[in-house]
């Protein structure tokens, strides 16, 4: 008699169990990990195209975000003619405030207000605030008279935005330091970067605005 060796059904059914278990417990971190990835990565060419904008339009027309005016030069026409925008819309929609964008706090709060949307070929949205006043002279050049809304501070005047790397797609939220980290001595942390982000403008720069944007980018 020859005598055959393998599994019995038992085991097999025990095995695919484990490694059902196993994989459940493990892929919902796995994909987090990978979108979150890809957010960073689309952050990051997002500032980039955005800087290469403004610098392209400083070569050919002389003027940055410092000179935008509202009616000879604005924020969305500038983009508009140096980017790959497909869509321009205005209206009011939900944005992270910009106090708190400001502020670095990067707390996410929103607020309601009228707001310019570019949305560009590669899926990105860029969204900043419609009101001219809020969009107008961003430069830390204190020698620029920035008009009756300039707060005389010497820091960016209210000169904001918000990248959204993937548009009108979830999960929607504003990039945020990991819990117990961003306060006091410790750095902030992000490890699962999410898909909006609160950036600063002026004269021929685009920044992160919050500790949580600065770990994106910075971070290894």
């Amino acid at each position: 008699m020859t005598k055959r060796f393998g599994f019995t059904l038992a085991e097999v059914l025990i095995t695919l169990g484990i490694i059902g278990v196993v994989a459940a417990m493990t892929m919902p971190t796995l994909m987090n990990s990978t979108q979150g990835a890809q957010y960073k990565a689309a952050y990051k060419k997002a500032l980039s195209a955005l800087s290469q904008a403004i610098t392209l339009n400083v070569a050919l027309d002389e003027v940055d975000f410092g000179e935008i005016d509202g009616t000879t030069y604005t924020m969305a026409g500038i983009l508009s003619q140096r980017m790959n925008v497909v869509r321009t819309t205005t209206g009011t929609t939900d944005l992270p405030n910009t106090e708190y964008a400001i502020a670095n706090t990067g707390t996410d709060g929103v607020t309601n207000g009228a707001n310019t949307t570019l949305f560009m070929n590669d899926g990105v949205m860029f969204q900043f605030p419609t009101n001219i006043g809020e969009t107008t002279k961003c430069t830390k050049d204190e020698s620029i008279n920035k008009g009756s809304w300039d707060d005389g501070s010497t820091n960016v005047r209210n000169c904001s935005a918000f990248i959204d790397v993937n548009g009108t797609k979830g999960p929607n939220k504003v990039v945020t330091c990991d819990a117990e980290t961003g306060t006091g001595n410790t750095p902030c942390k992000v490890t699962n970067p999410t898909d909006i982000y609160p950036v600063v403008i002026f004269d021929t720069s685009v920044l992160p605005s919050t500790d949580a944007g600065r770990a994106v980018l910075y971070g290894k």
